[in-house]
């Protein structure tokens, strides 16, 4: 709509938009926020976590009126029709950008629960949204390096028991955990580095994923596998908001997760840890070709 415009013009309207949705809404988003933090009762904090919810999703139809303000971006996404907002799903999507996130609130908001993300531990001082992703339940984590596990010992295991606290707090609202199992943003120099065995991924970590369905694989039935395509390549953050991502391709499938994957020690049972990645490498084997063609207009 705005397209008239300078394309840096139009980036500085997005991101004052943006901006200001994200203040006003968090206005709203810190009083429950405060009182789950404040009041310990279990009913009452899920209650001000759904309250946080709605909060959060309305957060999200303010970014597609700007988007939609601002971009024009044709958008081709199948299988969105199976989405239910009453299910607990396991999201997977390849990764390219960080207008991936913005590109699944867009296609899952009001569709399906809010997407939840695994975070570092150090993003809840973020100004403003950390305690926004608090509030929301978003799993905080702390990485320690192989280095320091050799020096500290004791910390070993401690990502799982986050995961396994963070997953109790998903069984009493309905949640769609969301992994990046490539662990960052997929380049053509990063898949040569890796000597990855896709043309368009990079190899998937099975670590996160088996960290889930082990602390709640009786509660998650379903895979809500995501492929994202960027037919003029992967834009960055700032492209996205000058306007210049002319159009975005997304398939969604659902899929049961398979019953011998869940509620197993992802840390301690080696069977389990290679029939996860064997998992993983046939869904990523498929997303490869699925990616080909998408990129190669082969409808």
């Amino acid at each position: 709509m705005l397209g008239f415009l300078p394309k840096p013009v139009v980036g500085v309207i997005a991101a004052t938009l943006l901006i200001l949705n994200t203040l006003f809404w968090a206005l709203f988003l810190y009083v429950p926020a405060l009182l789950k933090l404040i009041i310990p009762h279990k009913g009452f904090r899920v209650y001000c976590t759904r309250v946080i919810i709605w909060v959060a999703e309305n957060w999200v139809a303010g970014n597609k009126a700007w988007m939609r303000l601002t971009q024009r971006t044709r958008w081709q996404v199948t299988g969105a029709g199976e989405l239910e907002r009453e299910s607990w799903y396991l999201v997977l999507s390849n990764h390219q950008s960080w207008v991936d996130i913005l590109a699944m609130q867009w296609v899952f908001n009001r569709r399906a629960p809010f997407l939840k993300f695994f975070l570092k531990k150090q993003l809840i001082w973020v100004p403003v949204i950390g305690i926004a992703w608090w509030g929301l339940d978003f799993p905080f984590m702390q990485r320690h390096s192989p280095q320091y596990l050799l020096r500290h010992p004791e910390k070993r295991g401690q990502d799982l028991e986050t995961t396994r606290r963070a997953c109790e707090k998903f069984r009493y609202t309905p949640v769609s955990v969301m992994n990046f199992v490539e662990g960052t943003r997929a380049t053509p120099e990063k898949i040569r580095q890796q000597k990855s065995s896709y043309r368009n991924l990079l190899t998937p970590k099975a670590g996160g994923v088996g960290f889930v369905l082990d602390a709640m694989g009786d509660a998650m039935e379903t895979l809500v596998d995501v492929t994202i395509a960027y037919p003029d390549g992967a834009p960055s953050f700032w492209d996205f908001l000058c306007g210049g991502v002319s159009e975005i391709r997304m398939e969604i499938h659902t899929r049961p997760i398979p019953d011998e994957l869940k509620g197993r020690d992802y840390a301690k049972d080696a069977d389990y840890r290679r029939l996860m990645k064997e998992w993983l490498a046939g869904l990523w084997r498929e997303k490869d070709q699925r990616l080909d063609r998408m990129l190669n207009n082969d409808h």
